[in-house]
């Protein structure tokens, strides 16, 4: 009737369109856009909230363990094919599996800003608890002072030797204690082959070389550096006060963790190299002023034989009250002197540590790898002797200081 009535209203010569009906959705475009991203937020929430997993945020490494196909039961000669070939299998795997593993890590300078990358073998700690035979020491490195940790070797008193008195370079402490000394020690080296090379071999033998423990090989600069005469110390990555900002690198000790957790990251310091006669400091404004943090790394130090070196960057450095309790040889330097890295400051800097030790008997300086640092050293060194000053390795400073 409808249509009839349409019709009979519509007038003469012209027809009607019939009427279309579209579709309608009950919401709009919007409204589909804000729910889907609601539900996408939803998600990370509840990853966030429900996954039981502690170290989230850290990175972690996956490693592939595959084991090796069952030898044939009727093949008598397999097991002695497979003893003959085992050890060429092991060595031909690690070298591939080493540069597969190995990973960059940037370490950034907190006063300059600098980043430098780093590149460390994942799997070393893998590699030095291979099998049940210690690896082999490096030249100069009494077997008896090495205890084998998870993560390798690390130091420790044996038969009444100690690192530190075993690693000690030579002086002759007499005439130390007779005339006034210096002790200067270079750190942050193992980052960097072309920089600690210089410092090996520009420097003389008296020159105290710290070592931190990053770098593709720092054993085998390690090892270098004791093999031109000079002594060497570990600096260990300690928390800064701007953490994370100003990261000194993987298992660094923190204030934040248990004692348990920053020994066990101290032990895989102490298995990086080896021959060192006492350790350092790495950054650690914190860390150092932290008594009950500091207390159990340097309990270990003096259980293993070990010193300590602060170098002087934290006024509220807990370390040599520490140290006396533990009767652990400790020295701390007076000032760096490369903290202006020019020719003119660095030059007064060590006038100024010639003053402290002929005031004191005893002056420390520390410095960093470079190349002015090295050049102006090399040149001031040269002239201790017309001055009357001694030039001596920390440790002998340590025991000028201990006995007077």
């Amino acid at each position: 009737m409808a249509e009839a009535a349409d019709e009979l209203s519509t007038p003469l010569g012209q027809t009607t369109a019939g009427r279309t009906h579209r579709f309608r959705l009950p919401f709009t475009a919007m409204q589909a856009l804000a729910v889907l991203l609601g539900l996408v937020l939803v998600g990370f929430v509840g990853i966030a909230l429900f996954n039981d997993n502690p170290l989230g945020g850290e990175p972690i490494a996956r490693v592939t363990l595959r084991n090796p196909p069952p030898a044939a039961a009727d093949d008598k000669h397999a097991p002695a094919a497979q003893a003959a070939a085992e050890p060429a299998a092991k060595s031909a795997a690690k070298a591939p599996a080493a540069a597969s593993d190995a990973r960059t890590v940037t370490i950034i300078d907190g006063s300059s800003g600098q980043r430098q990358d780093v590149v460390i073998g994942a799997g070393d700690p893998a590699d030095k608890a291979d099998g049940d035979t210690p690896p082999l020491a490096m030249t100069g490195i009494d077997p008896r002072l090495l205890e084998k940790s998870r993560y390798g070797m690390i130091p420790v008193v044996a038969d009444g030797l100690k690192p530190f008195t075993v690693y000690a370079a030579e002086a002759d402490r007499a005439k130390a204690a007779r005339m006034p000394v210096v002790a200067i020690v270079v750190g942050g080296l193992g980052v960097g082959a072309a920089k600690t090379t210089d410092a090996i071999m520009k420097l003389p033998p008296a020159v105290t070389l710290a070592f931190t423990p990053y770098g593709s090989d720092p054993g085998k600069l390690a090892e270098r550096a004791r093999t031109q005469r000079h002594e060497i110390l570990l600096q260990i990555p300690m928390e800064p006060f701007d953490y994370p900002d100003n990261d000194p690198g993987p298992q660094t000790l923190l204030t934040t963790l248990s004692s348990e957790q920053n020994l066990d990251r101290f032990y895989w310091h102490l298995s990086r190299l080896q021959g060192y006669a006492g350790i350092a400091n790495f950054m650690g404004g914190r860390f150092v002023a932290a008594d009950p943090a500091m207390q159990p790394i340097v309990r270990e130090a003096a259980k293993r034989g070990l010193s300590y070196f602060d170098d002087g960057s934290t006024p509220r450095s807990v370390a040599q009250n520490l140290s006396a309790g533990q009767s652990l040889p400790f020295a701390k330097a007076d000032f760096a002197i490369d903290a202006v890295p020019t020719s003119a400051e660095i030059d007064r800097a060590l006038v100024k540590l010639e003053t402290i030790a002929k005031e004191r008997g005893t002056a420390v300086g520390v410095a960093s790898a470079l190349p002015v640092s090295i050049e102006r050293l090399g040149v001031w060194l040269k002239t201790l002797d017309s001055k009357g000053i001694m030039l001596v390795p920390l440790t002998t400073a340590m025991l000028k200081s201990k006995s007077g």
